[in-house]
Order: structure tokens, then C-alpha cells, then sequence
């Protein structure tokens, strides 16, 4: 006898092409589980952890411009730390200090660290094609240079409008576990689809970054394949470094290989933890360092691609020439300000159809800047 079971429902297509747990009425459940509700994750803790001792300036609450950030419906965090002082914490009802949340496209800033540790060790060169590195790789990608790759500043046929839902990124959520493939179709793996990606005008011309994830995953892919090391080793390294307390968890395919574009989760003060080594360039606990300092320093002069209100796009951060710091789709940002040694971070989950929002995100940038830069 056979017996029947019924196909995921959090992961199963629902409507609007999107698994369940995507969609806005079951969205702020997933982003606050997303890594126990993925079909493959790798989890990772410290042995040693950075102290943060609460030092709380009541006052940063009572700014205009962060109470308004703290009383939207869909906050869920926001935590202020310098040095090795909490400044500013708070919660919304339903989440807390230690509960993990999605960082999305956060994620993308350890890709900074290992990047510039390889060209630190002259293992990769950023004015070389992907195809010296990655020959399987298709037209999408192999002659663009990894500059262009690193910094957004390649066209190709992935999509990643958000208001769209046949974008191409939802396609390659199939293949990172986030969503059950069609009836009858076989699961997928990041690096096939990367290499499934085609172009037929690597140039881009719109002066502005073309914002794609696939970038990520392929700068991953060279990371790993340069340095002889697998994705997993360089993620442990900058998780000892920050010391962060509790488990850095992050999606992955079936095949083991970590999403580095998008599936990290965090606690609010542990992403703050790791924010504060790009304020230190890269100096961990107990004398480890990851990434390269002059990387990170030239990160934030590298006149990469535009993005909205004087920020560009550079090595897998976003930055104005005095943060570092990256968003996530669904209302994430965590922001480090070296010249202050001050990271901010807020959690939120957007209700709206796309969960984005450019007014929202480009006001809580402005915010979270200011205060940065002022404390």
C-alpha cells in the first residue's frame, strides 16, 4: 500500500506565484522562521562571544525620525551599538532579542569579506572574466569582469523586479529550497541555474546598478572554487570573528551549497555583532580578522554603479563613501559606520504585494545614517 501525503503548504505554490510563506498574510511568520521553514539549512555558533553590555541613551528612542521607524506596523527590531555597548534596543511584541530573523540580501556582505581576503592573497584578480575562474559558466556571466560581477554593473536576462512575480529570481527560489518545484519537475541547484543564465549584452548602460542576486552566487562560486575552500569554511571563520552568541543560520540547496545572495538569519544583536566588523575592518574577537582592511576602506571609495540618494553600489555593499551597509527585500537594513564605530540595524517585514518599498527603505537609510555619523 502507497500512502498519500500532501505537497508543503508553507512551500507550495499559493497564489500570485509565490509560496505560501511569502505571501503578505503568512509573510511576517516566515520571515521570523525562515530557517526552520526552508527545506536545507546549515547553522553555525561561535565558541567564543563578544560582550554587549547595555549602555541605553533613551533619547535616540525619542528622535523624531527613529520613533517613526519604531511605531510602523511592521517593525519587528532595531538595536544601536558601539563598541562594545548596546546603545539602543527595541522589539516588537512578537519578536524579541534572541529570535532570528531573515536578513535577506544582508547576507551579501560576508561575499566583501571573502572577496577581499582573496584579492588580499592575490588568489582572484577583479579585472579578470568570470570564464578564467568558472569555464562551465554560460553566456550570462562569462565575460563579464569581476569588478562589473562584484558591483552590480553586468546585464543579463536574470530579473529581479519584485512587483513582478514571473520574475526570474522567483524561479531560482525553486532551486535555493524556498519553494516547492512545479508538479512532475525535478529540484534544481543555484550553480545549474547560474550557469542557465544567458545575455546577449553583457554592458550596462543605464549608468545605475542593475541589482541581481545571481552576481552573488556566482562571486561565491569563484570565492570557493579560487581558494580551494567551500562556501561553509568562510562562513565559520566570519561567524567566530564577529562572536556573535547565538546560531548564524543559513539556507541552502540540496546540494549543500549556502544561498550567500539571501539566506542568512540573525538575531537583531548578533547582525549588529557582525556589522560591527566592517566598523573595525575586519578585526574579530580574540585577535581573528576576516576580509582585507584596505578592501573594505577602498570598498567604500570605489566609484561603483548609482543606486537612490547618492548611494552607489560596491563589492556586495551599498555605501555613500562613509557607511557600509546593505537592505534586505522585505524591510532589513544594517548599516556600519567606521569613522564612529557605530552599527545600526532594523528588522521589519513589509506587508505590501512586492515586499518592497523604495520610499521606505530610502527614509530608513537616511535615519539610520544620521544617526551613525552623529552618535
Amino acid at each position: 500500500m502507497t500512502l498519500a501525503s500532501i505537497r508543503n503548504p508553507d512551500l507550495a505554490v499559493a497564489a500570485d506565484n509565490k509560496p505560501r510563506w511569502e505571501l503578505p498574510d503568512y509573510r511576517r511568520h516566515g520571515f521570523h522562521n525562515l530557517h526552520r521553514m526552508a527545506r536545507y539549512s546549515l547553522s553555525f555558533r561561535a565558541p567564543s562571544v563578544f560582550p554587549l553590555m547595555k549602555q541605553v541613551d533613551w533619547t535616540i528612542g525619542e528622535r523624531p525620525d527613529v520613533a517613526r521607524f519604531l511605531a510602523m506596523p511592521h517593525f519587528s527590531a532595531f538595536v544601536v551599538v558601539q563598541g562594545g555597548r548596546i546603545l539602543y534596543e527595541a522589539y516588537a511584541p512578537d519578536f524579541g532579542p534572541e529570535r532570528p530573523h531573515s536578513i535577506q540580501s544582508i547576507t551579501k556582505t560576508t561575499l566583501n569579506f571573502m572577496l577581499g581576503r582573496c584579492v588580499a592573497d592575490s588568489l582572484v584578480d577583479l579585472s579578470l572574466r568570470v570564464r578564467d575562474y568558472l569555464p562551465e559558466i554560460g553566456a550570462g556571466y562569462a565575460d563579464a569582469t569581476l569588478r562589473d560581477v562584484a558591483d552590480m554593473n553586468v546585464a543579463n536576462d536574470f530579473s529581479e523586479d519584485l512587483n513582478d512575480p514571473y520574475a526570474t529570481w522567483f524561479a531560482m527560489e525553486r532551486d535555493a529550497g524556498w519553494r516547492l518545484p512545479p508538479e512532475g519537475e525535478k529540484d534544481g541547484t543555484i550553480r545549474a541555474f547560474l550557469c542557465g543564465v544567458a545575455s546577449n549584452d553583457l554592458v550596462n548602460r543605464t549608468g545605475h546598478a542593475l541589482y541581481k542576486s545571481t552576481n552573488s552566487e556566482v562571486i561565491g562560486w569563484i570565492v570557493e572554487r579560487a581558494s580551494d575552500r567551500p562556501l561553509r569554511d568562510w562562513l565559520i571563520e566570519i561567524v567566530e570573528a564577529a562572536g556573535i552568541e547565538g546560531c548564524f543560520h543559513i539556507t541552502c540547496d540540496r546540494e549543500g551549497v549556502p544561498l550567500v545572495n539571501g539566506g542568512a538569519c540573525l538575531s537583531a544583536r548578533d547582525l549588529a555583532r557582525y556589522g560591527l566588523l566592517f566598523a573595525r575592518k575586519g578585526e574579530g574577537v580574540d585577535g581573528r580578522r576576516v576580509g582585507d582592511a584596505a578592501f573594505i576602506e577602498d570598498t567604500r571609495r570605489n566609484p561603483g554603479p548609482s543606486l537612490q540618494k547618492s548611494r552607489r553600489y560596491s563589492r556586495q555593499t551599498m555605501t555613500d563613501g562613509i557607511w557600509l551597509g546593505h537592505g534586505g527585500w522585505g524591510g532589513q537594513y544594517m548599516l556600519a559606520n567606521p569613522d564612529t564605530g557605530t552599527v545600526a540595524v532594523y528588522f521589519s517585514v513589509l506587508e505590501n504585494k512586492s515586499a518592497s518599498d523604495g520610499n521606505f527603505s530610502d527614509q530608513l537609510v537616511e535615519m539610520m545614517a544620521s544617526l551613525a555619523a552623529e552618535l
